[in-house]
């Protein structure tokens, strides 16, 4: 009996110690996995600028979260939001770096500003990660974004054909402290500069302010008169609003003075298939959201990014530096079907209801 137990006991820890080691063993496979895994950790800040742009929070926040989740585990994302404040956002970056975050995601409210966070964490060795909008800095990690000068030619152009090149337009840019202002006003010059199109009145909006675009378009009304303009070059879907807004006050009808946008935010999806907006530029926030989490996990657990993941470079601060630069969409009531209902990014319950439920019938989207 007594061999006996000694033999058991054995076996038992012989059985204990194979145990440890294949355990030991799934633990490795499962840390630091920044490419699909769900083991690892870390902690990573999303600093994102402002919330009058409904992306932000409706899908850039909740996507990237949740992707991040799916990668990693133990991974904690430290969330900001600016609100168009650069000196706020700055204090978030240094609350985040001081809760010991290892990487930063950073959507600059101010480029220029932004570079002094850039320094603060590059001396501190954590990566920076530059969100949607260009930080002029040759220290940051990756630059993730859409050609952003694209996308002021694709809205510049779809105006400039609706119009039938001929007629004046009032032009209404983003905000002068964005980087991505500033292209997509260059894309939209280089085609209405090469153009019949006539620009009555141009304004840059502070903060990106739909209140402000509505003033900045009432003052063009004012300028040009109720019939002085034929279309309008808004950067995006909230200045848009706010130019629809000012012309419905003075009594001009939207829908016969073409609109540009951006963002396909859902009131501009709604508007498009009203008819009192014409286009949208659909840039498709979920792999924007999802690759960054996917630099941003492999990062936080001392992994090299997928090299697949990168399609070229950008120049910041004279260094070329890794990007993913992803393509933009022209959404117009003809393939709002094909785009934005058809990748979930808004459903049909969500664009159609009762007060858009008949132009949605007439637009096949049911």
């Amino acid at each position: 009996m007594k061999l006996q137990r000694i033999a058991l006991a054995a076996v038992c820890m012989f059985v204990l110690a194979a145990a440890a080691v294949f355990a030991g063993c799934g633990d490795d496979n499962d840390s630091g996995s920044g490419d699909g895994g769900s083991g690892g950790s870390g902690k990573i800040a999303l600093l994102l600028p402002e919330s009058k742009t409904a992306r932000y929070e409706t899908q850039d926040k909740p996507l990237f979260t949740k992707k991040v989740a799916e990668l990693c585990s133990g991974c904690e994302v430290i969330y900001s939001n600016a609100d168009q404040d650069p000196a706020k956002q700055q204090q978030q970056a240094e609350a985040a770096i001081t809760q010991g975050a290892q990487v930063l995601v950073l959507d600059p409210v101010d480029a220029a500003s932004a570079v002094t966070i850039v320094k603060q964490a590059t001396a501190k060795d954590i990566p920076v990660i530059s969100y949607d909008r260009l930080i002029d800095s040759p220290d940051i990690k990756y630059y993730i974004s859409y050609d952003n000068e694209k996308v002021g030619k694709l809205q510049a152009t779809s105006l400039k054909d609706k119009m039938g090149d001929k007629g004046t337009i009032v032009m209404i840019n983003g905000a002068p402290t964005d980087n991505n202002a500033k292209l997509f006003k260059a894309g939209a010059h280089s085609v209405f500069d090469d153009s019949n199109i006539k620009i009555g009145k141009e304004y840059d909006t502070p903060d990106w302010s739909p209140d402000k675009a509505q003033s900045e378009m009432e003052q063009a009304i004012t300028a040009l008169g109720k019939d002085g303009f034929q279309g309008v070059y808004a950067a995006n879907d909230g200045t848009a609003g706010g130019a629809i807004a000012a012309m419905k006050s003075a009594g001009i009808d939207s829908a016969d003075r073409p609109t540009t946008g951006q963002d396909a935010e859902l009131a501009a999806i709604q508007r498009i298939i009203a008819g009192t907006q014409f286009m949208t530029i659909y840039k498709a926030i979920k792999p924007e959201a999802e690759q960054s989490a996917q630099l941003a996990v492999a990062l936080a657990n001392g992994e090299t990014p997928d090299a697949a993941l990168i399609t070229g470079k950008t120049e910041a601060g004279g260094k070329q530096i890794d990007s993913i630069i992803l393509d933009p969409v022209v959404v117009t009531k003809e393939n709002v079907n094909d785009t934005i209902v058809k990748d979930g990014f808004w459903t049909v319950d969500q664009i159609c209801t009762p007060a858009y439920a008949a132009d949605c019938k007439a637009a096949g989207i049911e």
